[in-house]
């Protein structure tokens, strides 16, 4: 597959193009990229636009749940249409519709420790949006092991935060700083 950049995409990506710290080599990095996101609601379904829109080349999803019209206020890639609808389904349309250039993998499955180093292996870069700590602690885990940059984000109401963990790159991981979880009396919901 060629990573250089169509007319296509050179007029699309043209403000990227012209920024020093990215340029046609970086972009062309961007789409020879593979990134897996982990959850597509509040979390991922804003980070995905936005590797979309950048030109991440592809674009790994994996979620299990279904679109609900409580999910629609803030997971901001699915509509009125698509509740009952897979949500890595219909965040798959919509970034059609944003990039047609991203290839987006779509994995219809919950994250377990079955197949998380079978799913990981694959992409350069993990990116978390999952929303329990079950998660968080196995994502941090595999990333650690299969020596992966993780992107981990959560938010708690009207607070976020947004951290790149890369031991391997001599920075510490999630359970360097969080060695457990906090027990489930003291998780808020």
């Amino acid at each position: 597959m060629s990573h250089q950049l169509t007319a296509e995409e050179i007029q699309r990506y043209s403000r990227h193009l012209t920024l020093r710290e990215v340029g046609l080599s970086g972009q062309e990095q961007l789409k020879a990229s593979r990134v897996l996101l982990v959850g597509a609601g509040g979390l991922g379904a804003p980070m995905a636009l936005y590797l979309a829109a950048v030109g991440v080349g592809t674009l790994g999803v994996v979620d299990f749940d279904v679109v609900e019209h409580s999910n629609l206020q803030r997971q901001v890639v699915h509509g009125t249409r698509d509740i009952g609808r897979l949500k890595v389904e219909s965040l798959q349309d919509t970034l059609r519709e944003i990039n047609p250039n991203v290839q987006v993998e779509v994995h219809k499955v919950r994250l377990t420790a079955e197949n998380v180093e079978e799913l990981f292996e694959r992409y350069d870069v993990i990116a978390d949006g999952s929303d329990n700590f079950e998660t968080r602690y196995l994502v941090n885990d595999a990333a650690f092991f299969a020596h992966k940059p993780l992107v981990s984000a959560s938010l708690f109401q009207f607070q976020g935060q947004l951290t790149v963990f890369h031991p391997h790159a001599g920075g510490p991981c999630y359970r360097c700083l969080y060695s457990a979880p906090p027990p489930a009396s003291l998780v808020p919901t």
